[in-house]
């Protein structure tokens, strides 16, 4: 297999690279993180000025039909600069399941204004009950004269309180009122009945609860022909979670080479710290941490178009090893550096803070293990 990449994939990641470092300061993480939108809107109009909103989004719907392998090098970036921008919630999650669900009409309508970056989207699946089955759905969709009525609660959306649109999941009630398909509902922010709960993500960006309260939608919210949408979102999730290995493996590379300079200016006993073995040995672990996630999520990337089974056993064991791999590094670079770790004078402790919440999204190590051990065929889900 040629690993080798085009000359459009080097150029994606040098200009991102340049883009990241000479606008995602230090300075300016800590302005974002006191930002209610949790992001610069200037800089998403970069975004989609750069082309990276359209990315993935096919060509008949204005985009530039990049997949996963660009999206990686483009999170990879990512994860070296701490963007808190919704690229992900917007773009790999949000404009794919309207590509994957939506009718034309609906693709037609949105996924244009996606890649201009003239409208943000969110998804609500999350719930409290579910632990990370993404099948357990307790919200409901009843079928009305007028359309649609949406009643549940929702956890964990990401960017949702800033989004202009939230694709929400629900089951959608049969005659009988039992629980039936699950469905994918476009519901407008702002509307009526729905009721946010923003907060601060561990690690800069923001993400929110929502109450749905017998919300109000017209019979065209729902995404697509209403068949069941488990298959849809089971596939973007898959993806997601490749980009977001993809983005921890720019945080841990960034944690390694902080830390690598570090241990060589800072001195102890009259030597840098980088001249003990004992560091040295530590180091070597951390790189050999780095390049194993880094291989995982490139393996997650190149599953992402693979059939169900082998896609999603690709996607879990990428979250899982990384996630593990991810723990390690931030552990050590904040070890390394000493008390200065875990202060605000320090960017290490942002980038820590981050690798914890990636450990979190969708699923930890434990859950993915499991997840992955069932796909195989060795243990029952």
């Amino acid at each position: 297999m040629d690993l080798t990449l085009s000359d459009e994939q080097r150029l994606l990641r040098e200009s991102a690279d340049r883009f990241v470092a000479e606008t995602f300061t230090s300075d300016h993480r800590k302005k974002a993180a006191n930002d209610p939108l949790g992001y610069s809107p200037a800089i998403w109009k970069q975004f989609a000025e750069l082309g990276w909103l359209a990315l993935p989004i096919s060509e008949a719907h204005g985009g530039l039909g990049g997949g996963a392998i660009e999206i990686g090098l483009l999170m990879e970036a990512f994860g070296r600069g701490l963007v808190s921008e919704p690229f992900l919630s917007t773009v790999v999650i949000g404009a794919a399941l309207v590509a994957e669900c939506g009718n034309e009409a609906q693709k037609q309508a949105i996924l244009p204004k996606v890649a201009e970056g003239a409208l943000t989207l969110a998804f609500a699946h999350s719930e409290r009950a579910a632990r990370f089955d993404l099948s357990h759905v307790d919200t409901t969709a009843t079928k009305t004269a007028d359309g649609w009525r949406l009643s549940g609660n929702k956890i964990a959306v990401l960017d949702g309180a800033a989004a202009n649109q939230i694709i929400v999941s629900a089951r959608v009630a049969n005659a009988n009122g039992a629980s039936g398909k699950l469905g994918l509902f476009l519901v407008p922010a702002g509307a009526p009945g729905v009721a946010p709960r923003d907060y601060a993500r561990l690690g800069g960006g923001r993400g929110c609860n929502l109450g749905l309260r017998d919300v109000q939608l017209p019979a065209d919210a729902l995404l697509g022909d209403g068949k069941d949408a488990l298959a849809a979102i089971e596939t973007v999730v898959d993806r997601a979670m490749a980009a977001l290995g993809a983005e921890a493996v720019g945080i841990m590379q960034t944690l390694l080479d902080t830390t690598l300079e570090y241990t060589k200016i800072r001195k102890q006993f009259g030597r840098p710290l980088s001249a003990n073995q004992v560091i040295r040995h530590r180091l070597a672990d951390v790189a050999m941490q780095v390049d194993e996630a880094r291989s995982m999520a490139l393996r997650a990337a190149l599953m992402a178009n693979a059939e169900p089974a082998a896609r999603s056993r690709a996607a879990s064991g990428a979250k899982a090893k990384i996630g593990k791999c991810a723990r390690f590094v931030a552990e050590q670079a904040v070890q390394l550096h000493g008390a200065m770790g875990v202060t605000e004078e320090l960017d290490i402790g942002a980038y820590f803070k981050r690798l914890l919440a990636f450990d979190t999204l969708f699923g930890g190590s434990a859950h993915h293990y499991r997840r992955h051990a069932a796909l195989s065929g060795r243990v029952q889900a």
